[in-house]
C-alpha cells in the first residue's frame, strides 16, 4: 500500500457539525462520526493501493470527524470536520488525486473544495536520510 487513509474512530461531532435541531450534546450512546465515515468508506470500492486504517485518536478532538493521509516519501495532511452524511466521495476524490501525485502535494484547484478549506495540517516527509535508516532495520 503507498497511501494510506486515517480515520479516527473516536472524536465526536464539532460543533461546528451540529445540527441547530439538535436538543443535546453528543454523548457515549451516539454514533461517533468517524466510525460511521469509516463504515461508509469500507464498503466503497477505494483506488488501488490505498490503505484504510481506523485509528483510535488523532488528536483533533475540537475538529471532529478528522482524518489524515500519509505516503511514504509523500507529505501528510490531516482533515477536520469531516460529515460521514456529506463527504465520503470528495474524501475518495481527494485521495486518488493524492495518490497520483509524487509527492503528496496536489495542487489547489485540483482538491476537492472540503481539502482545500478544512485542513488542518500538513507534515513533510521524513528527510531521506531516516528513510534509509529504517528501511534497514
Amino acid at each position: 500500500m503507498d497511501v494510506t487513509l486515517n480515520i479516527c474512530v473516536t472524536c465526536r461531532k464539532s460543533e461546528r457539525l451540529l445540527d441547530a435541531s439538535e436538543d443535546h450534546a453528543p454523548t457515549d450512546q451516539d454514533p461517533r462520526p468517524g466510525d460511521l465515515l469509516y463504515e461508509k468508506l469500507s464498503r466503497k470500492t477505494l483506488p488501488e493501493g490505498v490503505l484504510l486504517n481506523p485509528v483510535k485518536c488523532l488528536s483533533a478532538c475540537s475538529n471532529g470527524c478528522a482524518i489524515a493521509i500519509t505516503g511514504k516519501d509523500r507529505w501528510s495532511y490531516v482533515y477536520g470536520h469531516m460529515d460521514p452524511d456529506v463527504h465520503a466521495d470528495d474524501i475518495l476524490s481527494g485521495i486518488e488525486a493524492y495518490q497520483k501525485s509524487d509527492d503528496g502535494l496536489v495542487p489547489w484547484r485540483e482538491r476537492p473544495e472540503i481539502f482545500r478549506k478544512q485542513v488542518l495540517s500538513r507534515i513533510p516527509p521524513l528527510p531521506e536520510a531516516l528513510n534509509s535508516e529504517n528501511e534497514s532495520d
